[in-house]
């Protein structure tokens, strides 16, 4: 396999745009927060979460950990989550000093299953924190519905979400606090950061704070704080994806129903009925083998592919516990997720399609 006929899972879209934006911030001089990250704020919030507060941060972990800082989780609280997801979810949670409490997955949607958390909340619950994993929505129908029956709230992980909606509604407008990553994979970067999103006064002025060192005035600190800030440069680089994102999207969608319409011998991922799938991930199912399939597609079809995730948060060495949560680990065992990204052409699409029934077909 050569470099220029080799698929990979995942490619950053960078362009002379955003070179040029980048340029126009290293000429001005003013480097670190400042003008650039706020019109990055407004605009994230009118295009993607409806108008709500946004505050941008240097990861998507820092958001949810100061979002959930900001909504007042510490010490002795506990917070449901999924195991099926990347650790930054329960990270974030242990960070506060409060207890994240893994919940199952709906096989479908690979997000949190009601049920489970139903079965998870205990008298020192505060919250839930859905992950809208590769793209497509939680079932935030019946989670916000649990969540005010037992006076919770809703903390939402839309890392890799952005524009997904659900009943028309967009991810993000759900919860106390929803954060968005801006990692390079994701449906638009800014080259490393994150975007928090909340409908709550306080919780927007709490989370300016704790991102820049507990003040909002030069030396004028109200708390103990982070350096969480997101640098101009960054944010020139979000500003022109936001310009391109929708159009990602769109395009994500056709190659994923290209791909509904033509794999055969593995199980395509289903969309709920309301939901808006943005395909962060194209995430089949492959029963038998799983690791030796992929194997096969990056050496005898040079296609990548991507594992998430290959075990479960609540089997890592950080949290190390022995729970019965049946559909993560048939996930973890399962899972591909497929080049899916908008530089591919349709000869890659072909491509895949082609490789992934081969292989389908000979096991």
């Amino acid at each position: 396999m050569t470099e220029t006929n080799f698929i990979p899972a995942a490619r950053p879209i960078i362009g002379q745009e955003e070179r040029d934006a980048v340029d126009a911030v290293l000429a001005g001089g003013m480097l670190a927060q400042g003008e650039e990250v706020a019109l990055f704020e407004r605009e994230f919030s009118d295009l993607l979460i409806d108008g709500r507060h946004t505050v941008a941060v240097n990861s998507g972990t820092a958001g949810l950990h100061l979002g959930l800082l900001a909504a007042g989780v510490g010490a002795g609280d506990e917070v449901i989550v999924p195991s099926f997801t990347f650790a930054a979810t329960a990270n974030s949670v242990a960070l506060t000093g409060a207890t994240p409490v893994f919940a199952d997955i709906e096989p479908d949607s690979f997000c949190l299953d009601p049920r489970s958390v139903q079965r998870a909340i205990t008298d020192r619950t505060v919250g839930i924190m859905p992950v809208h994993l590769y793209g497509h929505p939680a079932n935030m129908t019946e989670l916000t519905r649990i969540a005010a029956e037992r006076g919770l709230k809703i903390f939402e992980d839309a890392a890799q979400a952005h524009g997904a909606r659900l009943g028309g509604r967009p991810v993000g407008s759900f919860g106390e606090f929803a954060m968005f990553s801006l990692y390079p994979t994701k449906n638009m970067t800014s080259g490393e950061g994150g975007m928090v999103s909340t409908g709550a006064d306080e919780v927007a002025r709490m989370l300016r704070l704790l991102r820049n060192q507990g003040m909002e005035r030069q030396y004028a600190n109200e708390i103990v704080g982070f350096n969480a800030r997101m640098t101009n440069i960054h944010a020139a680089i979000g500003r022109v994806q936001l310009t391109k994102v929708h159009g990602w999207t769109r395009t994500r969608q056709q190659n994923a129903a290209f791909f509904d319409e033509n794999l055969t011998g593995v199980v395509t991922p289903p969309v709920a009925d309301g939901a808006e799938h943005v395909y962060h991930q194209y995430t089949i199912r492959v029963p038998e083998d799983r690791d030796g399939f992929a194997e096969a597609l990056r050496t005898e079809y040079a296609i990548g592919s991507g594992v998430y995730y290959p075990i479960p948060n609540h089997r890592l060495p950080s949290f190390g516990l022995e729970l019965d949560l049946p559909e993560t680990e048939r996930a973890a065992r399962e899972v591909l997720s497929i080049p899916v990204h908008p530089s591919l052409s349709q000869a890659d699409l072909d491509r895949i399609v082609a490789a992934v029934n081969t292989l389908a077909g000979s096991r």
